[in-house]
């Protein structure tokens, strides 16, 4: 399991909408997180599971504290609201300005996120909606600790060559250079096109091409549908069934090609980082045995 972080170049793609649908499908348990420093949308947007409004205080902007004196996975939870349909969220900060409290913390708030996957007792993937990221925006610093770095785009041609440039600049950043499509390294940079269904294949195998050919160290992972009306299904502003949306139908698409394609990397790596704990709790343990037996003595 793993952090996938979610994030546009400019405008308004969707990327909040893409977040909420992809975790709605999610095919394992999921923590979406409103990690967007300019604010999050779904206390506005969304009800919380009582009925009533979600808890605007209770989310990232809680979490500021508790992550100065430092952050484990499982206390992430302490943080989360169920939606009405039972979604998990950190809410995301109220204003921009809320920002300045984590300051130097997403660093540390992006360790937390992958490392829940790794949790005893509550694991989960993370979905996180980092907004948008054209300008010096501290999400960036969560995309080293992620597996799968989603780029959201419509398909104009302005939007589809920010796009590029975009994932041109975060392979420098996280790679330290362009790559083509068969050296792809990790953190894995994909784009997410929201697009006509009657067009999104071809459109998306035209785009494909262009990122290989400029060397961009990214690939089109999947077509979510440009629909308004699902969205606005999902948002809670109309009515219908919104499992037959084509919203929704490609959202469940795009998950369950993505989990196909890394699952069992992400799965590996989960094993091999709770045997590495293990390994070192073992060592701890034989290193120190005294406080160890006292402090299990004293809980007891």
């Amino acid at each position: 399991m793993a952090l996938i972080a979610l994030a546009a170049d400019k405008g308004s793609p969707g990327v909040t909408t893409a977040a909420v649908a992809l975790s709605a499908v999610w095919p394992r348990r999921v923590l979406l997180a409103e990690a967007d420093p300019a604010g999050g949308d779904l206390v506005y947007r969304s009800a919380a599971a009582h009925g009533g409004p979600l808890d605007p205080n209770t989310g990232m902007l809680s979490i500021a504290a508790t992550a100065r004196r430092g952050l484990a996975p499982d206390q992430l939870w302490d943080h989360v609201q169920p939606l009405s349909g039972g979604l998990e969220v950190l809410v995301g900060l109220g204003i921009s300005e809320q920002a300045a409290g984590l300051a130097g913390l997403w660093p540390t708030l992006g360790h937390a996120f992958a490392s829940l996957a790794d949790s005893p007792h509550a694991a989960a993937d993370v979905i996180a909606d980092c907004g948008r990221i054209s300008g010096d925006t501290p999400a960036v610093e969560l995309f080293p600790h992620a597996s799968l770095v989603l780029l959201i785009s419509r398909t104009e041609p302005e939007a589809l060559a920010r796009v590029r440039d975009r994932a041109a600049a975060l392979a420098g950043k996280l790679h330290g250079g362009p790559r083509g499509a068969a050296t792809l390294a990790n953190p894995v940079i994909g784009v997410v096109l929201i697009a006509d269904t009657g067009t999104a294949g071809k459109l998306a195998s035209q785009v494909n091409d262009m990122l290989v050919h400029a060397q961009t160290g990214a690939r089109v992972v999947g077509t979510i549908a440009d629909d308004p009306a699902g969205a606005d299904q999902l948002a809670g502003r109309r009515r219908g069934r919104l499992d037959k949306s084509l919203l929704i139908r490609s959202a469940r698409k795009v998950a369950a090609d993505l989990y196909q394609q890394y699952g069992a990397a992400w799965a590996a790596s989960a094993q091999a980082n709770q045997a590495h704990q293990a390994q070192q709790a073992h060592h701890v343990q034989h290193q120190h045995p005294g406080p160890m037996q006292g402090h299990a003595g004293a809980g007891t």
